[in-house]
């Protein structure tokens, strides 16, 4: 796809019970307000998180979310709010995030896969990356319906790196990937992972998940050594992969041995498992929904 410098606008405003308010005054159309026929519009977003606050919007602040109901809004010429699949930390970056927003039948019509992606190049930053396209049935969600969600921590080792600089992890000493990817494997199943989530969101909330996969290898970039730790869950806790990266690290650099990890995870206690991780080193992989759910724009 060529890149667009400018949007281009060719089609009439759409018509909206609202249209003489200030959008951000307007509340954002559901399912209910576009008609019988209407459907879901799913994008996948790529994002470096170094300049956002996170993905949720936030008043005065530069968030994912925050640019992309903006541009959205600009593009309907209506109030838009999307839902994402997983809400990311300040600094958390993506490759592959998915956000859903429900769209009238005259919507869906009006824009083709690639004028509404170089519409929305053209409304975000360079910071923001939209990657694909799909419709889904009305009423799906992004969040609700996903089925698996996939992340990777990425660590350097060695000396300082140059091409990975701000987007892993630099630990100077060299790790016993072995032990963590052994360590790792007490993770996989389903638990009660209350030790590995941030104390004060744990509170009066179920802190069992499912993690389906948790793996530790090595790998280069440009010659420089990397560690990725890989997870993949049917949800996930706040920073509850970050805290698992701090543990693993713990074993990685000869502190414990792999089976305290299964210590840890008995506890179900925050203070039993290692720091949290910092966030420049995390990124969101990618997104599972189920089979014919998802169908090209």
């Amino acid at each position: 796809m060529e890149p667009q410098a400018r949007l281009l606008h060719t089609q009439e405003p759409l018509a909206h019970p609202e249209a003489d308010m200030p959008l951000g005054n307007r509340a954002p159309c559901g399912p209910e307000d576009l008609g019988s026929d209407s459907s879901t519009l799913v994008l996948k977003v790529g994002y470096r998180g170094a300049r956002f606050s996170g993905f949720a919007a936030q008043e005065g602040q530069p968030t994912i979310a925050g640019e992309l109901n903006e541009a959205l809004s600009v593009l309907l010429r209506r109030p838009a709010e999307v839902v994402c699949a997983g809400r990311t930390d300040a600094g958390v970056s993506a490759l592959g995030q998915y956000v859903s927003l429900p769209v009238s039948a005259r919507e869906r019509r009006d824009y083709s896969a690639a004028r509404l992606l170089r519409s929305l190049d053209a409304l975000t930053s360079d910071d923001i990356s939209l990657r694909g396209v799909w419709e889904a049935p009305a009423g799906f969600s992004a969040r609700f319906d996903a089925e698996k969600r996939c992340y990777r921590y990425r660590i350097a080792t060695g000396p300082r790196p140059v091409m990975a600089q701000g987007t892993a992890l630099w630990v100077r000493q060299e790790l016993d990937v072995a032990s963590m990817d052994e360590a790792a494997g007490y993770l996989v199943g389903e638990h009660d992972f209350k030790s590995f989530c941030k104390a004060a969101s744990a509170e009066g909330k179920s802190t069992c998940r499912e993690i389906l996969r948790c793996q530790v290898s090595a790998g280069q970039e440009y010659g420089e050594p990397l560690v990725y730790i890989d997870v993949e869950g049917n949800a996930f806790l706040h920073n509850m992969v970050r805290i698992i990266t701090g543990t693993l690290l713990e074993v990685g650099a000869g502190r414990r041995a792999p089976s305290w990890v299964g210590e840890v995870l008995s506890a179900a206690d925050r203070r039993a498992a290692g720091p949290t991780a910092p966030p420049e080193g995390l990124f969101f992989i990618e997104v599972h929904y189920p089979n014919g759910l998802l169908h090209p724009w």
